[in-house]
């Protein structure tokens, strides 16, 4: 049975729980360096990248989280994640900086503007699966080994580099489990 971590310090770690518990997986919640330990992937799941990148470094996860994931841990950001994940960030600086990617924050627009669709995402499943995208991130660019997955309306919204998965939508928030599936079968 895979191990795969959490990041519980802030958003929709629960909601990811729910998805994992579905797939049989063993579920840690990462909230101290110990807690990397015996992982098999984790997941930066969505909430507020700005606060999130400031309690890495208050619990002292920043550093270790980054090494693992630079020696090859799987790991799979989702809205906030994919941020946390970027090299490059307009107008912000960085937080991890391990996946060659510049996004944009909040490119949708407000709360308000959040919205769902429907789209098929090849690599990952046949059929078209729900995307939802509240206050979300798009890729803005791309380099190196890092490959877009989806685009939708001209933007990156999906993208896979090595053993790193991005989305800035959030699966989490539906009932379709391919994305996790994907993650948790084919990543890890």
């Amino acid at each position: 049975m895979k191990n795969i971590g959490i990041l519980a310090l802030q958003g929709s770690v629960e909601e990811h729980r729910r998805m994992l518990e579905k797939l049989d997986c063993r579920i840690t919640e990462v909230k101290k360096p110990a807690d990397l330990a015996g992982i098999d992937g984790i997941i930066l799941p969505g909430g507020e990248s700005t606060t999130i990148g400031k309690l890495l470094n208050r619990c002292s996860l920043f550093a270790p989280l980054k090494e693992k994931i630079e020696n090859g841990l799987p790991v799979w950001g989702t809205c906030a994640g994919m941020i946390l994940l970027a090299k490059e960030i307009e107008d912000e600086q960085p937080h991890l900086a391990v996946m060659d990617i510049k996004v944009k924050r909040n490119a949708y627009g407000s709360q308000l503007d959040s919205f769902s669709t429907k789209e098929k995402i090849c690599e990952i499943s046949k059929q078209p699966i729900e995307l939802v995208f509240i206050r979300a991130p798009y890729v803005s660019g791309i380099s190196g080994a890092a490959k877009s997955l989806l685009t939708l309306n001209n933007h990156i919204v999906a993208v896979k580099e090595k053993n790193m998965l991005a989305t800035s939508f959030h699966p989490e928030l539906t009932d379709d489990l391919s994305i996790h599936r994907y993650f948790a079968e084919k990543m890890i």
